[in-house]
């Protein structure tokens, strides 16, 4: 029956369908989502969590390319599995679907390395979107999560480390936050991959962070890429 139904998918334009694992320790929550995500052509369901433990073993298991993970979980939460994901260089871009607004909650989960953070009362065609431009490699938030994280108080002094960044470095630096891959970079500015890698590690040093998600959502912040 699953193989029929991926089948039966017409898939992304490059004929993949996006493969997706719910974790979210309310049943309810993730019958609900299964059954409006398996209407949708380009998205399969490949398996279910019930919390963060479970749903980085079942990550390792099933390699999906997009995660909807909630963030309060019995045992281990969220932001947890985030960090263990990261620490296992997973691919999987994870896409939060919480009913918690809190900065104290949002915050963590994206230094975590969630690719998007949406409320679970999303129109259900949005969550489709957001599942789709997460997968492409953009950074996904709500327009209140947006404005809660650029009216953080910016007590690290990034904007001045920005000024250490080259020319180069600020035109990587908007295409990352554009959610282009390294590969893309690469053709818009005629470098090598290996040279973007560079200028990638580069900016991370620079800037004083984790990932490609914390500087895609730097750039937005200070308006690099508009």
């Amino acid at each position: 029956m699953a193989e029929e139904a991926r089948q039966g998918k017409q898939g992304t334009a490059s004929g993949r369908t996006i493969r997706v694992l719910l974790v979210d320790d309310h049943q309810v929550v993730r019958k609900g989502l299964r059954t409006f995500l398996e209407i949708q052509d380009d998205i399969e369901v490949v398996g279910e969590a019930g919390d963060g433990a479970e749903g980085v073993a079942r990550a390792e298991e099933l390699s999906p390319d997009v995660i909807l993970m909630d963030v309060k979980m019995p045992g281990t939460d969220g932001i947890e599995a985030l960090r263990r994901l990261r620490a296992l260089d997973s691919p999987a871009r994870v896409l939060v679907v919480t009913s918690f607004t809190e900065q104290r909650t949002v915050i963590p989960a994206l230094k975590a390395g969630a690719a998007g953070y949406v409320y679970k009362d999303v129109d259900p065609d949005a969550l489709a979107g957001a599942i789709r431009s997460v997968h492409a490699g953009h950074v996904l938030l709500q327009s209140e999560v947006a404005g809660a994280l650029l009216a953080q108080e910016d007590t690290g002094g990034s904007q001045g480390r920005g000024n250490a960044l080259t020319e180069r470095e600020r035109e990587v630096l908007a295409l990352i936050a554009d959610g282009r891959s390294n590969r893309e970079i690469a053709r818009a500015l005629v470098l090598s991959e290996k040279t973007v890698k560079t200028h990638v590690s580069n900016i991370l040093m620079k800037l004083d962070l984790a990932d490609r998600t914390q500087a895609a959502l730097w750039a937005v912040r200070h308006g690099i890429g508009d």
